[in-house]
């Protein structure tokens, strides 16, 4: 493998994740540090109607710059002329196909933060964009790769997963509409469990919490839940043919926020994302559909799922 230290330009410092990545990319001595790469540009940004935007833009700007030595710039094209890869961490996900339509001509690897889109419509044009421009793309929670979640759906000695019941807390915020804020955490969890493939979603919903429910081509059924009241920790029911686990995501030491960066930079050296980005689309569509049926209370089919593209 190319042993060239990759230079990584970020786009959105608005978001914790930006100094947590840049600390340990550029940190040697941080625990998780991930070798390889080092954050070297930035562009700001920050969204005016978003107060969890653009009122943490300045104090993550100048830890970056101040603690990490990264440079921020007045552009985004200026971060994609400059750097080999991209992290697009913009928190809000309204504005990620604007932002991505301006680096994708570059061809660069580009990692874009949770939510990947909060529509069907914007999440499919971004990937048929990477297309056009043979981008390698990836988006995710980083939930996702929690390692003692990983290591439950690979064991097999229970049989095939039948189902699974993901759960965490949900807040809700007006510009990120309903399930797409912190929803898509659970998402990812039960897409990591399930695979693509739901064609239906239901949702019963109060003041204090969410229920999706989600229905395989095949018969099997995946849920989220998601609490505004209670407790705040991530966790999976995973149902096997012969039996019943429960995954705590924070068994193990090591924070999921790292093995998702891991990834990332393991992506943006051999170019293969280790993720379809189909599966992400439909992470969007079930997340989409969720939010029509809590608004009406009926079930709703996905638009663009794998199992409705194989008919």
């Amino acid at each position: 493998m190319d042993s060239k230290v990759l230079n990584i330009g970020m786009i959105g410092l608005d978001t914790s994740h930006a100094p947590l990545f840049a600390e340990m990319l550029n940190d040697p001595a941080h625990p998780y540090h991930v070798p390889g790469a080092r954050a070297t540009v930035a562009f700001p940004g920050g969204s005016p109607d978003f107060p969890l935007s653009i009122d943490r833009v300045a104090g993550f700007t100048a830890k970056i710059e101040d603690d990490f030595g990264v440079r921020t710039v007045g552009s985004i094209k200026e971060v994609a002329e400059e750097a080999d890869a991209i992290l697009l961490l913009t928190v809000d996900g309204r504005i990620h196909a604007e932002q991505f339509a301006a680096v994708a001509p570059y061809g660069k690897p580009v990692f874009i933060d949770k939510p990947f889109a909060v529509n069907s419509g914007d999440a499919r044009a971004m990937a048929d964009l990477a297309r056009k421009h043979r981008v390698p793309l990836m988006s995710c929670s980083s939930v996702r790769w929690a390692e003692n979640l990983d290591a439950a759906v690979r064991a097999g000695d229970q049989g095939g997963i039948i189902g699974a019941d993901c759960c965490g807390p949900m807040e809700l915020q007006p510009t990120q509409p309903g399930f797409f804020w912190y929803g898509i955490h659970m998402a990812d969890m039960l897409y990591r469990c399930m695979g693509p493939g739901c064609t239906e979603v239901r949702v019963t919903a109060n003041e204090d919490h969410d229920l999706a429910v989600g229905v395989w081509a095949d018969g099997r059924i995946g849920t989220i839940r998601g609490n505004r009241k209670g407790n705040r920790r991530f966790g999976a029911l995973l149902h096997r043919e012969q039996g019943t686990e429960y995954v705590d995501i924070y068994a193990q030491e090591k924070p999921y926020f790292a093995s998702m960066l891991e990834e990332v930079i393991r992506m943006f050296r051999t170019k293969t994302p280790p993720l379809d980005i189909e599966e992400t689309i439909e992470v969007i569509a079930f997340l989409e559909a969720a939010n029509e049926s809590r608004a009406t209370g009926a079930p709703v089919r996905l638009r663009g799922s794998f199992a409705s593209r194989e008919k």
